[in-house]
């Protein structure tokens, strides 16, 4: 107040020069106010750079949009882009390997025509040409595709929800659990989609000559023609008892060995690695998990071919007459087809992330609250 009353009484005398002060005090007086204001408000910058290290990967989790992200992590858009790369991830290569699985799936129901993965590309290719390898082709690609879509889109979608549900320690402690419960969910929907085409597929692929249209335009409106919308179906449990399993495997297993690999082969953290080496080792793992889902869902695999081929059979009957070694028939195929169909599906999945920009979590790692909770780190 004193240095405004000297203003004042300066003015009369020095005109111009005290207009200057009052005007410079003015600012001085506004800058202070703005720096209040400013300390009410604390520089995203810099808590982001005094943020733990340990905290930075969950916290990255629910970070909003920026330019290094195309969308915030567990937003609309980062899930309808998961569900677009599951498309690509499985659409493509379930198409890809359409002529394995053609042969594959005749071994399983017909063991005296087509004795060996060899003889039977060799056989169909004497039947029907080169051509006739890719039979099924169309139902594969669409069938596939909406199952990929549903498959990755509703994992992305139960593995935020199961993990906010559980809390952040429980998710990191029981990760596994939520690998299993947020896959079998997304699995059970995606097979709902999956089975129309699969049935298509099958009957096309396994029926003698001349006995089932060869034709997806042909073959949907003769089997809902003959057993109605039940006929699209009718597989379904056994579909649900090939792929939950299956599905619950390549998840799982497949986040637990990229976990594995970071910690004990990689020889530097992920966040140092390139984007073409993340890559790698995602390909790495995916091999590895398809290893396994393969072993688990083959019995269920052969049943599902079995009934698509045989009308009226039953789950108990087809188990029946194809006995236990017939349940295991072209496993060797099968883990071949579905080893590099796993890998490359994740390596798809995975690169559809890095072009689309796409929010990707590092591996889990313990919360700082657990570490204290257990000793491991000082309060």
């Amino acid at each position: 107040l004193g240095g405004h009353q000297h203003l004042a009484c300066t003015y009369t005398q020095y005109p111009f020069k005290t207009t200057k002060l009052i005007l410079l005090d003015s600012l001085l007086q506004e800058t202070r106010t703005m720096d209040r204001l400013c300390g009410l408000f604390p520089n995203p910058v810099k808590a982001l750079a005094q943020e733990p290290a340990g905290d930075a990967g969950y916290r990255k989790l629910s970070a909003a949009a920026t330019e290094e992200y195309s969308c915030e992590f567990g937003s609309t858009k980062y899930f309808a882009l998961c569900a677009f790369g599951g498309v690509l991830s499985c659409g493509i290569t379930h198409t890809a390997v359409t002529p394995l699985d053609l042969v594959k799936c005749r071994l399983q129901v017909n063991k005296e025509k087509y004795k060996s993965l060899g003889n039977g590309f060799k056989v169909t290719v004497a039947d029907a040409g080169v051509r006739g390898l890719f039979l099924g082709w169309a139902p594969t690609a669409i069938g596939y595709s909406a199952q990929g879509l549903c498959k990755f889109g509703f994992y992305e979608v139960f593995k935020n929800l199961y993990g906010n549900m559980m809390g952040e320690e429980n998710a990191f402690l029981w990760r596994t659990s939520l690998y299993l419960a947020a896959s079998a969910s997304a699995e059970f929907f995606a097979d709902i989609a999956l089975s129309p085409m699969e049935c298509c597929k099958v009957r096309m692929q396994t029926s003698l000559p001349g006995t089932f249209p060869t034709t997806l335009r042909a073959a949907a409106p003769k089997i809902y023609a003959e057993e109605g919308l039940n006929g699209f179906y009718k597989s379904l449990v056994p579909l649900w008892g090939r792929q939950i399993p299956y599905t619950m495997m390549k998840f799982a297993c497949f986040e637990k060995t990229v976990e594995f690999l970071y910690a004990n082969v990689v020889p530097k953290p992920r966040a140092e690695c390139t984007k073409g080496e993340q890559l790698v080792v995602t390909f790495a793992a995916g091999y590895i998990a398809g290893v396994f889902c393969a072993v688990v869902s083959h019995p269920a695999d052969t049943i599902v071919s079995y009934m698509n081929k045989a009308p009226g059979a039953t789950l108990a009957s087809s188990a029946k007459d194809l006995g236990f070694a017939g349940l295991w028939a072209g496993l060797g195929p099968r883990i071949i087809m579905i080893g590099t169909l796993t890998a490359l599906q994740w390596f798809i999945y995975d690169g559809v992330k890095v072009q689309l920009r796409l929010p990707r979590p590092p591996p889990p790692e313990m919360p700082e609250s657990l570490k204290i909770k257990l000793g491991l780190t000082q309060q």
